[in-house]
């Protein structure tokens, strides 16, 4: 998912953007991509929150739900998918120029959360000058995201789908995070002000957090070994090389290293008395999608929103493919929302 050949729109904000724990964006920008018309009533709006290092090209990644008479509908919706602060694809990050000092931020770019990420988006609605979503729709990183704007929405957001997420990041996702920052900080380039900084760890870095987003089960279906006699150059590793790789040509390092901290911050319930609470506050219809198979997230995360959030269903998918399962079982997930959500 290169963003070489990718047009955004972007949202060039005029103030500076203070963030939860007090550090400034001063020249805040949200890339974005949309799909569709908005209505005279300004009401038919899906709005996407895209996974960690996804874009807002939806459509690209998200394809086999986007078409005519399909979740994602452009003749029927205004579609709207913002890029996640900290990403490389056109948003504020660590790739971007620091305006103060005219060299690239890199690892200066300040501190900033999941709620400060929803809090950008919010401010992409109020430039459309829209007061209410039709569907919040998330997975995984996005899934998070999207709760924190179905907090500060309450009402004003219809319906709501959750996929493979949970209402705070866990100690065991925090742990596979702090893993990946340990393989980051190995390389000396990390901190520099270049677009190649961290490259060669972050090709390691990547690689080692894939299986956790895949299952034994796919690994040994789609990795097999068809000479009995093999005892090198392995499928499974020519597979995790691969894909190392191709993250480091789409992707940034500084950017990973922050997003991933950005990430452990999730927990819907900080300042809110409780998690239970917090959850009780979402009053959208809500659909709450697990995958049986996902090791990175697993479904007891999403049974538990489904059991606080007040008008939540709770749908399980069975799948060979883990936490990566919801960009791929389309007609589960599609299945899944119709279920509870009339679309």
């Amino acid at each position: 998912m290169s963003n070489t050949n990718y047009k955004y729109s972007y949202l060039n904000l005029e103030q500076p953007f203070v963030l939860e724990q007090g550090g400034v964006i001063e020249k805040p920008v949200l890339a974005y991509n949309t799909y569709g018309t908005l209505n005279k009533n300004r009401d038919n709006v899906i709005f996407i929150c895209h996974a960690l290092t996804a874009n807002s090209h939806a459509n690209d990644w998200w394809q086999g739900l986007f078409g005519k008479g399909d979740i994602f509908d452009s003749d029927e919706h205004f579609i709207i998918c913002a890029n996640n602060l900290g990403s490389p694809y056109g948003s504020s990050s660590a790739k971007q120029i620091n305006p103060c000092t005219q060299e690239i931020y890199g690892l200066d770019f300040p501190f900033y959360t999941i709620r400060d990420t929803a809090r950008l988006h919010l401010q992409l609605l109020q430039h459309f000058k829209i007061e209410k979503i039709n569907m919040l729709i998330g997975g995984s990183c996005g899934g998070n995201i999207a709760q924190e704007i179905a907090f500060s929405l309450k009402e004003k957001v219809e319906n709501l789908v959750l996929l493979c997420c949970s209402s705070r990041e866990t100690p065991w996702v925090i742990a596979i995070h702090e893993a990946q920052r340990l393989i980051l900080e190995t390389d000396d380039t990390l901190a520099d002000k270049t677009e190649q900084a961290g490259a060669k760890a972050l090709k390691a870095c990547r690689a080692t957090a894939l299986p956790y987003y895949r299952t034994p089960k796919s690994f040994n279906i789609r990795q097999a070994e068809n000479d009995l006699d093999v005892i090198g150059d392995f499928k499974s590793s020519s597979y995790i090389k691969y894909q190392g790789e191709k993250f480091v040509n789409r992707f940034n390092a500084p950017c990973y290293y922050t997003l991933l901290h950005a990430l452990d911050t999730h927990n819907i319930g900080r300042g809110r008395n409780s998690i239970e609470e917090a959850l009780t506050q979402i009053s959208a219809n809500t659909a709450v999608i697990g995958f049986e198979s996902d090791l990175l997230i697993p479904v007891e995360e999403q049974q538990f929103l489904a059991k606080h959030i007040p008008h939540a269903a709770y749908f399980e998918i069975k799948s060979v493919y883990g936490h990566d399962a919801f960009l791929i079982e389309h007609e589960q997930i599609r299945k899944a929302i119709r279920a509870k959500i009339n679309f």
